[in-house]
Formats: structure tokens, C-alpha cells, sequence
């Protein structure tokens, strides 16, 4: 189970660092190509966002590889796992039904983590 969870544990956060760090330090018009809910959005929002993406991609590794708090790691994935239920319902809204494949995944993923990180407890 060690090796599972280290292994979905990194693949979110190498996934969420960047997501995140895009969110953050790139302006609207860079992230409207790839996002194009931004529009629709105000960008402190996505800026809390992405801020809560890397966020979370650091505690999914750094309590339990420190083993300070290790209990944050179910947090900060039930967290990633609920901001991809607002990013499903984002797409929902604008008719990109098409689109939300990812959001699935990574909400699988995170509740998958969450599951691995609680039994690791």
C-alpha cells in the first residue's frame, strides 16, 4: 500500500504543481487558450485556485514523507478531490460535457489517495 500511495501521491502533485503554478503566475489571456473558463471566472478566484492546487499537491507529500501531521495528506486530497468536483461542475455549466474526462480522473485519482493516505494512518 506504501508504494501505491507514493506513486498516485506524486503523479497529483507533479500534476497539481503545475496546474497550480499556471493558475498563479500566468495572466488571463495566457490561460484563456487552455482555460477557458477564466473568462467567466474573476481571476483572484482562479488565482485561490491554483493557490489551493499547490497547496494541496504539498501536503499530499510532505506530511507523510516527514511524518509530521501525516493526517493533512487525507485532507489536502479530499480537498483536491472537491475542487474537482467544482471544476466538473464548471464544465457542466458551459456545455463542455465533452471535456470532463480529466476532471474524473483526477477526482478518482484523489479519492483513490485519500483512500491509500487514511489506511497508511
Amino acid at each position: 500500500m506504501d508504494v501505491a500511495y507514493w506513486i498516485v501521491a506524486a503523479l497529483l502533485a507533479v500534476f497539481y504543481l503545475h496546474a497550480g503554478g499556471k493558475k498563479v503566475l500566468q495572466s488571463q489571456e495566457q490561460l484563456r487558450p487552455m482555460m477557458g473558463w477564466v473568462d467567466r471566472i474573476p481571476m483572484p478566484v482562479v488565482r485561490l485556485i491554483g493557490t489551493l492546487e499547490a497547496l494541496g499537491a504539498v501536503g499530499l507529500i510532505l506530511p507523510p514523507l516527514t511524518g509530521i501531521a501525516p493526517a493533512l495528506a487525507v485532507a489536502a486530497a479530499i480537498g483536491l478531490a472537491l475542487v474537482q468536483v467544482g471544476g466538473t461542475y464548471v464544465h457542466v455549466s458551459r456545455g463542455e460535457t465533452r471535456v470532463i474526462g480529466l476532471n474524473i480522473a483526477l477526482l478518482a485519482l484523489a479519492a483513490v489517495t485519500a483512500w491509500l493516505a487514511a489506511v497508511r494512518l
